[in-house]
């Protein structure tokens, strides 16, 4: 058996059994809450060491491959079409979100007691202000970015280095070579921590079980399932998407990012699967340095589960306290999410954050946060597997525009048919 599918199978076997002895604690223990924090500190650790490995990760397999492309025009026609691309998903993102929400109206009939109107959510909404998206933007230090885990921050930083070495030449070959190493050394680091992702996904999914039990499942049910409904036709469209670039390579392009896609779902966290990402897609024929720079600012400019989500609980809870929105309010708050979505890169819990931030300028009452909360772990699972898989299509879909455009540098995918070849 590959280790890979050894892995897969042992994070599955880590989800149900976190499910079970989640349950059990919930069921037999008076206060679970210190088995809880226990089980936090596995899955904080586990993040920790995840996290640990991004920022030299980034900053490595980005500057190699700008500076080993050779040609700055390269760069910006990459970038270009990067951005083009991400702000056509998250149009489609955002307006999926929109329409599954009022055609299934989620918050009609809500069979929960509503938050008084004034209560305190806990969540800070910040509006979007030039200053603050140019701090997530451009860095005063790069150490700090890459302390602080700010990944645009070290993709512009990589983008000046990569430049610059590509421009000096020769001369910069030997430090080119010895960045080179360092994104090997990290990837045989990721191996080393995925070790622990099992452990890590029973601890995340049983202290979460154990606090709030299966109860409160049933009770959002609903909600959830038509959540989890238009999260699936989002799956649905990004794949219709990618097989037009990629004809049915699409679907081998899914089955290497199976591994991520299950660490993103159990964990909550598209982070975590950044590193097995970015593997899935080189295995897959991804042009390492087209992978290594549309990836990372992906992480920070296509968050298409999250994006979705914001649009869809956001009328949700208008939904919930009656207040009804008309579509040019609607069309309003999407021109404004496709803003504060992008501002927000790197900010702990940014949907929620930036949910809080709709809310205030939309006269929707903060409170209706404290309807989420409860759910937000599982509905988390569901977007950050969503993100892996929007961005996974999206460099597939740019490697596979830089083939089709004449670019020697960038071949195209191994695993596209003849047929997409020559569409």
């Amino acid at each position: 058996m590959k280790t890979s599918n050894r892995l897969t199978i042992m994070i599955l076997a880590g989800l149900m059994l976190g499910i079970v002895v989640g349950y059990v604690c919930h069921l037999t223990l008076p206060d679970p809450s210190g088995f809880a924090d226990a089980m936090n500190v596995v899955t904080t650790i586990f993040l920790r060491l995840v996290k640990m490995i991004i920022a030299p990760l980034v900053l490595a397999t980005l500057v190699v491959g700008i500076a080993r492309m050779g040609d700055v025009s390269a760069v910006g026609r990459i970038g270009t079409r990067t951005m083009a691309w991400f702000l056509f998903a998250s149009l489609v993102s955002l307006s999926l979100g929109l329409t599954m929400v009022n055609l299934l109206r989620p918050g009609d009939n809500l069979a929960i007691a509503l938050p008084a109107a004034g209560a305190s959510s806990g969540i800070v909404g910040e509006g979007l202000s030039i200053k603050a998206f140019v701090t997530h933007l451009v860095p005063a230090s790069v150490v700090d970015g890459m302390a602080r885990n700010e990944i645009l921050q070290i993709v512009v930083f990589s983008l000046f280095l990569g430049v610059a070495l590509a421009s000096v030449g020769e001369k910069a070959k030997v430090l080119v070579d010895a960045i080179d190493g360092l994104a090997h050394a990290m990837l045989k680091v990721t191996s080393y921590v995925m070790v622990f992702a099992p452990l890590a996904v029973f601890a995340a999914v049983a202290g979460t079980i154990s606090t709030i039990g299966l109860k409160v499942l049933a009770t959002y049910g609903v909600f959830m399932l038509q959540f989890y409904a238009s999260i699936a036709l989002l799956w649905l469209i990004l794949a219709l998407l990618g097989m037009l670039f990629l004809g049915r390579g699409v679907l081998a392009l899914l089955g290497e990012m199976r591994q991520p896609l299950l660490l993103a779902f159990t964990t909550a966290s598209s982070e975590a699967a950044y590193p097995k990402t970015l593997e899935g897609l080189e295995r897959f024929g991804v042009n390492k340095r087209i992978a290594s720079f549309v990836l990372p600012i992906g992480y920070s400019f296509n968050l298409d589960g999250s994006m979705m989500y914001c649009t869809f609980a956001t009328v949700f809870i208008a939904q919930a306290y009656g207040i009804e929105m008309p579509l040019g309010q609607q069309m309003t708050m999407m021109l404004v999410l496709m803003l504060t979505s992008k501002g927000m890169a790197g900010v702990p819990r940014a949907s929620l954050v930036v949910i809080a931030a709709t809310l205030n300028q939309f006269g929707i009452p903060e409170a209706g946060l404290l309807l989420l909360l409860g759910v937000d772990h599982f509905l988390d699972m569901a977007r950050s597997a969503t993100n892996v898989v929007g961005n996974g299509i999206a460099t597939a879909i740019i490697a596979r525009w830089e083939a089709r455009s004449g670019n020697a540098a960038a071949p195209a995918p191994q695993h596209c048919s003849t047929q997409a070849a020559s569409g």
